[in-house]
């Protein structure tokens, strides 16, 4: 095992839920049924509206089949240990569960605003947030040496793309949990470095 994952606990810890609560989705009935999802706590804008605000966090853990778990789990893999290395195993987390709460509410907001609801889940918005904190890093004059700006802007384009041309992808969680994870770690920048 690489030594970088050995020091970063919370991204293995933050793969294993994720793995553990798919296959807990698949004997309850499948991954890809909403209904599955929804009672697991997968984000649904009526449930919201019914103050079951812990969705906004539970929705975070669930994925709709196999694919787009694997999706999420390799981006987390690949983008987590570096952020958690950079700013420690707690900040890691505020960076990630912040990312992915500003997802989930951006997603609340427009929907409540149309009146277009779907079942959404899915740690992307929160991985999301970890490009936003890593472009940040690049950005900072410090830093910039350390990460390849051209990479994570690719990486960005790729993915917006994707989202872009896929209707089932929910487009709002990820600019919301990017934009979350580049003000929170403007922030810790901030107050850092």
């Amino acid at each position: 095992m690489n030594g970088i994952h050995l020091r970063t606990p919370a991204t293995w810890v933050l793969i294993g839920i994720n793995i553990v609560l798919f296959f807990l989705e698949e004997r309850a009935g499948g991954s890809t049924r909403s209904e599955v999802a929804l009672r697991f706590g997968a984000q649904y804008t009526p449930k919201l509206e019914e103050k079951q605000y812990y969705r906004l966090f539970t929705s975070l853990f669930l994925h709709f089949g196999v694919f787009h778990l694997i999706c999420n789990m390799w981006s987390l893999y690949n983008l987590g240990p570096i952020v958690e290395l950079l700013f420690g195993s707690f900040r890691f987390l505020v960076i990630y569960f912040i990312s992915g709460l500003c997802g989930n509410l951006l997603t609340w907001a427009v929907e409540k605003r149309s009146g277009r609801n779907a079942v959404s889940a899915g740690a992307s918005g929160a991985i999301f947030g970890l490009l936003g904190a890593m472009l940040i890093l690049a950005l900072h004059p410090a830093l910039r040496g350390y990460f390849s700006l051209r990479s994570i802007l690719f990486t960005l384009l790729i993915n917006a793309a994707y989202g872009i041309s896929n209707k089932g992808i929910n487009g709002k969680a990820h600019l919301g949990g990017f934009l979350g994870g580049a003000a929170v770690t403007i922030l810790f920048v901030w107050y850092l470095i």
